[in-house]
């Protein structure tokens, strides 16, 4: 494909078939009341030492705030998804959507494990992050992709102070928290490989505070 070509894909406005509205309405409510699977395996299949009840109830607070942000990643990418032009981001977000599922799967087990639950606020979050993700799509291909990078680069800091925060003894959360920091890199290089623009300090001010409202909110509601 010509560079002219490819221009005027990524500037043509991709308005979603009704078919996929319903394919996202049906996404949608198996994210948020069906339970995930993953094709990998959960990583820290190593039994974690007995943990005392704070330790236990820390690390079932902090499953949940991650729990609820994998929600978050998975509507955020739907959105894009809905809106997207090129075939390689397309196919970049679909990539990036599938890994999200799975740490929902590894997150979801493991709050399961803890005796815990997840967070009642689900369903407004992923309102707001596929509105969100719709309209960083609709801003045009690169800017979509410069929205996931820096989403996943806020989300690897994210994952790297609970890692700091986890209980020692909880080999099992560590371990999936560390595979999801690896992913999560991995998926804001792809963006940056691929010509994400660079958001404005506003831009990513908000994005920041956002995710400290949905952290916040998750960790006790």
């Amino acid at each position: 494909m010509s560079t002219r070509a490819r221009r005027a894909e990524n500037a043509r406005l991709r308005l979603p078939h009704p078919d996929e509205v319903l394919s996202e309405i049906d996404n949608a409510l198996r994210t948020l009341f069906a339970p995930a699977h993953s094709a990998r395996q959960v990583p820290g299949e190593v039994a974690s030492a007995s943990l005392d009840e704070h330790e236990q109830r820390l690390s079932s607070r902090l499953m949940r705030v991650n729990h609820t942000g994998e929600v978050c990643a998975q509507a955020l990418y739907r959105g894009q998804l809905v809106v997207a032009r090129n075939q390689r981001v397309k196919a970049l977000l679909e990539r990036a959507a599938q890994e999200e599922t799975e740490h929902l799967a590894w997150t979801e087990q493991r709050i399961d494990e803890l005796g815990g639950r997840k967070s009642v606020l689900n369903p407004l979050w992923y309102l707001n992050s596929f509105a969100v993700g719709v309209a960083s799509g609709l801003a045009g291909d690169r800017w979509s992709l410069g929205f996931l990078a820096e989403t996943e680069h806020q989300v690897e800091r994210h994952l790297e102070g609970h890692l700091e925060r986890l209980p020692a003894e909880d080999l099992r959360s560590r371990a999936i928290v560390a595979q999801m920091k690896t992913d999560e890199a991995g998926h804001a290089v792809s963006a940056r490989r691929q010509g994400a623009k660079n958001l404005p300090r506003p831009v990513r001010g908000a994005m920041k505070l956002l995710a400290r409202v949905m952290t916040s909110t998750s960790h006790w509601i």
